[in-house]
């Protein structure tokens, strides 16, 4: 096995699928619920089955991973920025190994004004990363002044295809909506695609069923933070989403799950 391999190991199970629960949003929007201290919610997702957690360079200094699966986000954005769809690189690969990571993250939008100097930098890092065996995921949303509908099928599929064409070993995207249409996404990209929860939903039956139906289309499991960490229960919401993405729940049981049955 050579060093991406291995470290890939650790994000994915043997059934090749993954719960990843990300927690960057500190930097995007501040110190939201649910991630005031991560530390704390680490140990508690752990308790739910997550299989990697993914944070910024300054939680990954802070927080045990022992059992879990640990992801670096390397770029970021403000919302109190000129361009919050602008993400700038604010750390290295080096620094992300030197944490102890276990792969490394960073986001890009398609479509927004500053596409092109994003593209240049995950081609860079891809570079990087592919010498230092450390695996890539990258999350790529179609994002900017001409994009009306960030789910569309067709624009989804473009993203990913981009993020894979250009190095990433893992891409995150929008959910499309339907079994029939993610798919299409999935059999578009040739590396595994795993979905975004997105803002924090008003159902969580809905939160289910997208979960459920991605990976029915072929989807290789979530990066969800909002849904799971904010949650009433993180512990049993992540350990339903885990049920279904690892264990083959229907929506009712992952439901049963958080009734505590």
């Amino acid at each position: 096995m050579n060093g991406k391999v291995r470290r890939l190991s650790r994000i994915f199970r043997s059934d090749c699928r993954t719960v990843i629960v990300p927690m960057d949003h500190g930097v995007t929007l501040g110190p939201v619920k649910g991630i005031v201290n991560i530390s704390k919610t680490v140990e508690v997702l752990k308790k739910g089955g997550v299989d990697a957690v993914l944070v910024h360079k300054g939680w990954a200094k802070r927080i045990d991973t022992r059992g879990i699966g640990l992801i670096v986000h390397i770029s970021a954005s403000t919302r109190l920025g000129p361009d919050p769809n602008w993400k700038v690189v604010v750390a290295s690969v080096e620094e992300a190994i030197r944490l102890g990571a276990d792969g490394l993250s960073m986001h890009v939008n398609i479509g927004c004004e500053r596409e092109p100097e994003m593209l240049n930098l995950l081609g860079l890092v891809a570079e990087s990363c592919e010498d230092w065996g450390m695996p890539l995921l990258v999350m790529a949303y179609p994002r900017g002044p001409k994009i009306s509908n960030q789910h569309d099928p067709e624009l989804v599929a473009h993203v990913a295809r981009v993020a894979a064409e250009l190095g990433a070993d893992v891409v995150k995207t929008n959910y499309t909506g339907s079994v029939e249409s993610f798919r299409r996404v999935v059999d578009g990209c040739p590396v595994p695609v795993v979905i975004a929860g997105g803002p924090k939903a008003h159902s969580v039956k809905e939160v289910l069923q997208m979960v459920k139906d991605s990976i029915d289309a072929g989807g290789a499991g979530v990066s969800m933070g909002r849904n799971i960490f904010q949650h009433d229960n993180p512990e049993l919401m992540a350990k339903a989403v885990a049920g279904i993405v690892h264990e083959g729940l229907s929506v009712d049981e992952a439901l049963e799950i958080l009734r505590g049955g």
